[in-house]
């Protein structure tokens, strides 16, 4: 009974060969993720930062407000909670917020504005500087991978310049969102694989990337003791000023 006890607990012991094994394979899976960061890191330092961070510039500067001179009343009923005056593509809106709804209204006549395909190329052109042709307009209820840190219904505009550039206009305000390219693109598919978030493209805090970082660390200290583990005392005789045996 006592000689099959010690069979049994020698049995369940991680050998060093076993406990080697496991720390090779370990390491080949988190070594293809370094090589990963390696090439995306490299990819995004090497992009220029100037065209990852708009294709021809943010929404420009709005030119000078031209007001009314006699304003039109507003067919408003109830509480207003927010009124913005701006301009959508040179024209004087109000833009009313009411009961958690945005509404344009033209300032000069007072009617409803109605953000459709044409303003919202105006506004593409006029906010990024674009002259080239446009290759199609396209509505989205919700936003994609490109338009994500904005919300609510928008037009993505397409632009057949060098770069592919696909522009946002909200449906709603007809506010200028973000205008993307090829080069943007490309960054932000090596920003998928640097941070492993492979669905939102956004965080760096999920997870799997957490999971990895404790590999990583679980790889790192295995390696010291498997290197000290490979070493025999006497071969530090020399460190301590001992002959060699």
């Amino acid at each position: 009974m006592n000689s099959y006890t010690h069979t049994q607990r020698k049995g369940l012991r991680i050998s060093p060969l076993l406990f080697r094994r496991i720390h090779k394979w370990v390491g080949l899976i988190l070594g293809l993720q370094f090589v990963l960061w390696t090439l995306s890191g490299s990819v995004m330092a090497l992009l220029d930062m100037d065209k990852v961070g708009g294709h021809g510039g943010s929404a420009g500067a709005a030119a000078p407000l031209s007001w009314p001179a006699n304003p039109a009343p507003l067919p408003l009923n109830g509480p207003v909670e927010s009124l913005t005056a701006r301009q959508v593509a040179g024209t004087p809106v109000l833009e009313v917020v009411q009961g958690g709804t945005t509404r344009l209204f033209n300032a000069a006549t007072g009617q409803p504005v109605a953000i459709d395909n044409e303003l919202a190329v105006e506004v593409a052109r006029a906010a990024y500087h674009q002259k080239a042709e446009v290759k199609s307009v396209s509505v989205l209820q919700k936003a994609n991978l490109e338009s994500r840190d904005h919300k609510g219904p928008m037009y993505r505009i397409d632009f057949a310049d060098e770069e592919n550039s696909s522009a946002y206009v909200s449906a709603v305000t007809g506010r200028p969102l973000v205008s993307r390219g090829d080069t943007w693109r490309l960054w932000d598919f090596a920003w998928m694989l640097h941070n492993m978030d492979y669905v939102n493209r956004s965080s760096f805090n999920h997870p799997l990337i957490i999971f990895v970082g404790f590999g990583t660390l679980w790889l790192s200290l295995t390696g010291f003791y498997l290197l000290f583990k490979s070493f025999r005392r006497r071969e530090f005789n020399w460190v301590l000023g001992k002959p060699r045996s």
